[in-house]
This record gives structure tokens, C-alpha cells and sequence, in this order.
């Protein structure tokens, strides 16, 4: 019973990494687009490049968030002292660049938004 629980558990962490990789490959692939459509195609200012950046911030903030989830449903089953320990390195470091990216994203938000 513990073997079946474990291989579902890694299933289903493989799915929430595929799910990350292609969140943050459609971001990034919006952000892009609109990027050149916006800025290069219109002739449009920095607005359009923040608007850009907001996009891929977004889906890079969210597509970490999947990969924190990944990490925890692979340490979550028989974990060890070595597992435990690099999982909490790998969820404060992907943590820590999820604050920064999500406090810059609000900041451009601000700048960005009318009024």
C-alpha cells in the first residue's frame, strides 16, 4: 500500500512540474507576443514593455508556486533527514524569489494602472 501511495505521489508531482513548465512557457510566450506587438509593431512606449513583464512575472510567480508543490509531494512520502533538508532549501530559495518577483509585479501594477 505505501509503494502504490508513493507512485502517485511521484505521478502526480511530475504532473505539477509539466504543469509549471508549460505555465511559465505560455507566459513567457504572451509576454513576448505582446511585447513585440506592443512595443516594437505600435511604436509604444514603456507601458507596453511593463505590461509585458507584469505577464511573464505572473506566470513565473505561479509556476513556482506549482514547483514548491511539486517538491513537497516528492519529500512528502518516506522522507529522509537529506530529503527534508533540501526541500527546505529548495522551498525558501524558490519562496524568496517568489516575494521578490510577486513585490515587483505589484509595483509595476501600480505604475501601470490608470489613475
Amino acid at each position: 500500500m505505501a509503494e502504490i501511495v508513493k507512485t502517485l505521489a511521484q505521478y502526480a508531482a511530475y504532473a505539477l512540474e509539466l504543469i509549471a513548465a508549460l505555465i511559465i512557457i505560455i507566459g513567457s510566450l504572451q509576454a513576448t507576443w505582446g511585447y513585440f506587438r506592443k512595443s516594437l509593431l505600435a511604436k509604444s512606449g514603456f507601458q507596453e514593455i511593463n505590461l509585458s513583464r507584469i505577464t511573464l512575472g505572473h506566470s513565473l510567480s505561479l509556476g513556482l508556486e506549482f514547483l514548491i508543490g511539486a517538491d513537497i509531494l516528492k519529500t512528502a512520502v518516506a522522507p529522509t533527514w537529506q530529503d527534508i533538508g533540501q526541500l527546505a532549501a529548495i522551498v525558501a530559495i524558490r519562496t524568496v524569489l517568489n516575494f521578490f518577483l510577486t513585490r515587483e509585479i505589484e509595483q509595476a501594477d501600480r505604475k501601470t494602472a490608470p489613475g
